[in-house]
């Protein structure tokens, strides 16, 4: 049995769709734009979250983050945490504790004097574990918070493989 014995009584009855290209492509807008969405479930606004992300993108630490967008450092690592930094201030202890607090195995006097954290801390270590990054939200700011390859420093000072032949 050969090919044209098996395609034997098949027929195109319909044609296919001709997609073409993608027409929606969000380049041309801004971050503040992309965020607007998610403004809801934002604990900013999305022009506060996009101020926070630029800075945070540049190398800024999260204080210096949170002072240009002229939020608290709390709400600054909030954001970010939703956008998908991996942001969380507790060790894998103190983690474990936090979550015997709120299964309500211990007090949160013992949670927080077991964790070893202050208050901030403490208080974003409940957000983190009990919040989850915005995937749509991550896939928007993907590029600014990418990191970029930057030109290696020392390149001029490392032997190559072809200085020792």
């Amino acid at each position: 049995m050969g090919l044209s014995d098996i395609a034997e009584g098949i027929e195109v009855t319909t044609e296919q769709r001709d997609p073409g290209v993608a027409r929606s492509d969000r380049t041309d807008a801004s971050l503040t734009e992309r965020l607007m969405p998610f403004a809801e479930e934002l604990p900013c606004s999305a022009e506060e979250a996009a101020l926070v992300v630029e800075a945070y993108a540049e190398g800024a630490s999260l204080g210096r983050s949170a002072a240009v967008a002229e939020l608290p450092k709390t709400t600054a690592a909030k954001t970010l945490y939703l956008l998908g930094e991996p942001i969380d201030p507790l060790t894998p202890t103190a983690r474990r504790v936090l979550e015997d607090w709120l299964a309500g195995s211990i007090s949160r006097t013992e949670a927080k004097t077991l964790a070893n954290v202050g208050e901030a801390a403490f208080a974003l270590g409940v957000y983190v574990v009990t919040h989850d990054p915005i995937p749509a939200a991550e896939t928007a700011v993907a590029d600014a918070l990418a990191l970029e390859d930057a030109p290696d420093p020392l390149s001029d000072a490392r032997s190559g493989v072809d200085d020792w032949l």
